[in-house]
């Protein structure tokens, strides 16, 4: 009887391994196929029906009334597609186009007729940016807020390195004096503006600080530093632009280093204090407890400390 039974089980098993194919239940691997498919059409992925199929007037419409800054920048890229296949290229012979320099030609031949007005406004100008600086180190030095000091770094390093790696030409008819910044007309990058970049930096961090008003006073500052920067010819318009461009993005880049520094601050801390615990723990069990915590005490604290010093940078 119990061969018999044996030998029943043996055909059994044997039975279901011929029939039953090896991905389980006849159809199995296509069942889940189809699953993932109908999940994937939920979530709308290439199974499903396309997302403009289901388009309407009334969506038009909603995007043209509450979206309709894309809406204006589609329409430029239209524009600019059929001026950038339209326009004659500037010869190699020929100096740069720059509408900022034919904006400002007015006030290009009174500062080249004016070499006294010239020097003045040279000054006021590396007096601004003299503002610029002082602010930007206040913040750090005195306030302990260091965002903005960090992004200036990041700026200016980025701005040696494309300045060496593409060095323009000098406009034709730059007007240069020994007082403006650098002091002394050395030589300098163009692209991009040094000066207009550290005026947003300061900008951004006073709005941060709810300190409008001053921060009003520095956008009316760049933008007239903007103009003469133009009318002088010591730097094309795409200097310029490229600068605002580049306050806001080292801003941006000095706010993630903070961020990153904070988590991993906090993530240090945590596990300091985890392991202080761990470690009185052993000593207790080893019958010399109050050893054992000055022990681990003694080396948390520096690891503690080095965790606070990473979170005072991290805050502003």
């Amino acid at each position: 009887m119990a061969i018999d039974a044996v030998n029943a089980l043996s055909v059994n098993r044997r039975h279901r391994d011929k029939t039953e194919p090896v991905d389980g239940v006849k159809g199995r691997r296509r069942y889940d196929d189809v699953t993932m498919k109908m999940k994937m059409k939920k979530e709308g992925s290439v199974y499903g029906e396309a997302s403009f199929l289901q388009w309407t007037l009334a969506d038009a419409l909603h995007v043209a009334r509450f979206h309709w800054i894309p809406c204006l920048f589609a329409l430029g890229l239209l524009f600019f597609m059929g001026v950038e296949y339209t326009l004659r290229m500037v010869p190699s012979s020929s100096p740069p186009f720059d509408l900022g320099f034919v904006a400002t030609g007015s006030l290009h031949r009174l500062l080249q007729s004016s070499p006294h007005l010239n020097t003045l406004l040279a000054a006021l100008n590396t007096v601004f940016v003299g503002m610029q600086t002082c602010y930007i180190l206040w913040t750090w030095l005195i306030e302990g807020r260091p965002r903005a000091t960090i992004s200036a770094l990041f700026m200016f390093t980025c701005r040696g390195i494309l300045g060496y790696s593409t060095q323009l030409p000098l406009p034709q008819g730059f007007v240069g004096s020994g007082v403006d910044f650098p002091v002394g007309n050395v030589s300098f990058f163009l692209f991009f503006s040094g000066h207009v970049a550290g005026s947003v930096i300061a900008s951004l961090d006073m709005r941060r600080m709810k300190r409008r008003e001053l921060a009003w006073t520095f956008d009316v500052l760049n933008v007239l530093q903007a103009v003469r920067l133009l009318g002088t010819r010591g730097h094309y318009t795409i200097d310029l632009a490229v600068g605002v461009g580049a306050g806001i993005l080292f801003d941006t880049l000095a706010a993630k280093y903070e961020d990153s520094k904070r988590t991993i601050a906090s993530s240090a801390t945590t596990i300091i204090n985890g392991g202080t615990k761990l470690q009185e723990f052993d000593f207790e069990h080893d019958g010399s407890i109050e050893s054992g915590k000055k022990r681990a005490r003694k080396r948390g604290k520096d690891e503690v400390r080095s965790g606070e010093a990473c979170l005072r940078i991290g805050n502003e």
